[in-house]
């Protein structure tokens, strides 16, 4: 079995605020056990408007978001998901959603930007990711000693073909900032559709709280199952989520109703 582990967390304009904040989860999952640990969409900054991210967008493979993330997976021994961060893009105005995959060297070794952009509008409440980010184009997925692992952030949730495309994988994670709307509404019931019609477990890092631009975030970081059972939840607050991952349950609930062999599209 392995120990795996979310952060949640309430971010703020602040980076180094953020970063002190994560140091600290970070090394409690680490000290429960943890030797894989997810931080949540936005984790370095959540600004007091969509557009300040863009000066803390930083160049793949440099940066202080970057040096902290290698160190954290390094000084822990851990495989860290950093969540996402804002990397540089080609586009002015614009930058790239990214989550980055840390091995227990402290190594970059993956990536995956954001496919689906989120956007939302209901009475006062409207969200357009699509002004300041740059969409990803390529499925993401790594192997960690346990199995593979596949990549998704938030609004990808909603999309079931993102998932189908990683093919067989031990885990799924959802590094999110789901609205307290949206996420009351939706996130649960889709994150273990998730895991129920992949057959395997889902760890889900959130934000989740009320943040200082007025945003509110759902929170409700999880693990789910194969079977789509609810092991280990955070409604609100900063927190960690933190469970283990039985191979052999993932083995037995695909030989029991094979579902994934019974495709035939």
């Amino acid at each position: 079995m392995s120990n795996v582990a979310a952060v949640q967390m309430i971010s703020s304009p602040d980076v180094a605020d953020n970063i002190a904040t994560a140091r600290r989860l970070i090394a409690q999952a680490a000290a429960g056990g943890a030797s894989l640990v997810l931080l949540p969409e936005y984790w370095a900054i959540m600004g007091l408007s969509d557009t300040d991210k863009l000066a803390h967008a930083e160049p793949l493979g440099q940066g202080p978001i970057q040096d902290f993330m290698a160190g954290m997976a390094r000084e822990h021994g851990i495989w860290l998901i950093g969540g996402t961060l804002p990397l540089a893009s080609d586009h002015e105005g614009k930058v790239i959603n990214t989550t980055l995959i840390y091995n227990p060297q402290g190594e970059h070794v993956g990536r995956y930007d954001k496919i689906h952009l989120f956007g939302f509008t209901k009475g006062t409440e409207s969200y357009d990711e699509s002004k300041t980010i740059v969409p990803g184009r390529a499925v993401g997925t790594f192997d960690a000693p346990f199995g593979k692992v596949g990549l998704s952030v938030c609004y990808d949730l909603r999309f079931p073909e993102l998932y189908r495309a990683m093919g067989a994988v031990a885990l799924i994670v959802v590094p999110a900032a789901f609205t307290y709307t949206t996420g009351h509404a939706h996130w649960e019931v889709l994150l273990r559709a998730r895991a129920i019609e992949n057959q395997c477990y889902v760890l889900a890092a959130a934000q989740g709280g009320l943040h200082l631009n007025g945003r509110r975030t759902w929170g409700h970081s999880m693990l789910i199952d194969p079977w789509g059972g609810i092991k280990a939840v955070l409604a609100e607050g900063e927190g960690v989520v933190q469970g283990t991952l039985d191979l052999a349950y993932i083995d037995s609930v695909r030989e029991s109703l094979p579902a994934l062999r019974h495709r035939t599209m």
